[in-house]
């Protein structure tokens, strides 16, 4: 939490009124802008803006500041070193805004943009996201995919409102709420009958950073093998798709290879419960406002998991 004295308010007032130097928060969001793209065209396209404003808007900060921001080549822009002290005040100001706006906001009806991250594979987000956007009307719900340690450093980074990952040791500025646990399964095509016929094979797996590939690694370690190729792939469908066709092997939730096990294109293959008990758990900042928005997905998530754990009546 962040304190401001009043008189520091008052002065901070006086100031701006006997220089008649107000810098706006606007001014500040275009700055960010242009440092982030390096270009004045980028950003005026990024705000569809005509570059003639964003132009002025940069040279009325530098005035008001009576200070260069930026350094002027044929490739574009790039921070001076008042600049990139500027930059770093300019996202926490701009971050503190948005919360305050959320804070005031907060008994309203959840609205406005949720941004959140998954890695691929799990097995209840369709329905989470189900629930949540039927109940939620007024939320504009977008969603990307990537590696755990990705997410957790968009999270970090503001980037995202939360993520649901592969529990691990995360940040201290994060905090987890679970969503469930699953077995993890080695799997490959029909051919091999056991873990000694699979040690040579090659290991297909997302980017490093994924949590089900480290988890895999480790047993490898453990048992002094090394794979002789290491394949990697940006979707779990062609990781699937590959597996079946006998490229290599591979390291996933049970749960997400069900279907392709019962049609006889695969076959599961289980590790020791060290290697293979595994959390998927939604990670957010633990120093945000907790909004409406935020609170009634996390409410969603821990319905969820209720539900999917309660014994089945009959």
């Amino acid at each position: 939490m962040i304190y401001i004295k009043k008189s520091d308010i008052i002065k901070l007032e006086y100031e701006n009124r006997k220089g008649d130097n107000i810098v706006e928060f606007k001014d500040l969001e275009i700055f960010q802008k242009v440092a982030e793209k390096g270009t004045i065209t980028a950003a005026a396209k990024e705000f569809n803006y005509v570059q003639s404003n964003v132009t002025s808007r940069i040279h009325k900060l530098e005035t008001e500041l009576n200070t260069p921001l930026f350094n002027r080549h044929r490739r574009g822009m790039s921070l001076t070193p008042e600049g990139k002290k500027l930059l770093n005040y300019c996202k926490r100001i701009l971050l503190l805004t948005d919360e305050m706006k959320k804070a005031v906001q907060s008994k309203k009806e959840p609205s406005g943009k949720l941004e959140i991250g998954t890695v691929e594979t799990v097995i209840h987000l369709p329905q989470i996201l189900s629930n949540y956007v039927k109940k939620y009307k007024n939320v504009d719900l977008s969603l990307i995919t990537g590696v755990t340690e990705t997410l957790e450093e968009k999270v970090l980074n503001h980037k995202l409102d939360g993520a649901f990952v592969t529990e691990s040791e995360f940040h201290p500025d994060l905090i987890s709420h679970e969503v469930f646990q699953e077995e993890l399964v080695l799997i490959s095509d029909m051919r091999a009958s056991t873990l000694d016929e699979l040690k040579e094979e090659p290991f297909l797996c997302f980017s490093k950073g994924c949590g089900y590939r480290a988890r895999l690694e480790a047993w490898y370690k453990d048992q002094n093998i090394k794979p002789q190729k290491v394949m990697e792939f940006g979707t779990l469908e062609t990781i699937l798709r590959s597996v079946a066709v006998g490229l290599g092997v591979t390291f996933v939730p049970k749960s997400a290879v069900t279907q392709l096990e019962k049609s006889g294109l695969i076959q599961c293959h289980s590790l020791p419960n060290q290697y293979s008990k595994v959390k998927t758990v939604f990670i957010r900042r633990a120093d945000t406002f907790l909004t409406s928005t935020i609170e009634t997905f996390i409410e969603t998530i821990e319905t969820n998991n209720q539900a999917s754990t309660a014994p089945i009546k009959t």
